[in-house]
């Protein structure tokens, strides 16, 4: 079963799911039992358990007359080792980098220079692709690699520097990596 995260979350924005939750969490429970002991209609009791159930957090079997609800204990694991994965993203932002990029370059010229500093650094990087490791440019020559993508070379490549893709000492101008 796929579990959608925010259908998952949602189930705790309730307090009546949230009494459930916790009713259930001391064993399991039936819609009319759970009805009385939480003050709660069993139509409304019966259409949280839907939601929970849904959502992965509540399980239910048939035993005789009754539907018997209980805590899925996995999914709740899973969910939270899922937050925990959440919280930390890989740092492999390719995905975004590519969006990035064709959003900012049309047929190879950067069409506008991004105020976002995350996005700017992945223009740089794209920038920088230009330059040849281990090989020193002139400032006129690191001008006239920027001005192919972009006009204003001088922004670019002061943000080279401000960025630390590129050095510069006495007039000279090289790729960091």
């Amino acid at each position: 079963m796929n579990i959608e995260m925010t259908d998952f979350f949602k189930c705790f924005s309730d307090q009546s799911r949230l009494d459930i939750i916790n009713l259930l969490a001391s064993g399991e429970n039936y819609t009319e039992l759970i009805s009385d002991r939480l003050s709660l209609t069993p139509a409304t009791v019966s259409f949280h358990l839907k939601k929970l159930e849904a959502a992965g957090i509540v399980e239910s079997r048939r035993e005789q007359f009754y539907i018997i609800y209980s805590l899925n204990k996995e999914t709740l694991d899973k969910k939270i080792s899922e937050l925990v994965l959440l919280a930390k993203p890989e740092k492999n932002d390719s995905d975004f980098e590519k969006k990035v990029i064709s959003a900012f370059f049309k047929y190879g010229k950067l069409v506008s220079i991004p105020v976002q500093q995350k996005k700017r650094e992945i223009v740089l990087r794209e920038i920088l692709k230009s330059f040849e490791q281990e090989r020193e440019y002139t400032e006129k020559e690191v001008n006239l690699i920027i001005a192919d993508f972009h006009d204003d070379f001088c922004a670019l490549r002061r943000d080279m520097i401000d960025f630390k893709l590129m050095t510069r000492k006495n007039g000279i101008y090289k790729r960091i990596d």
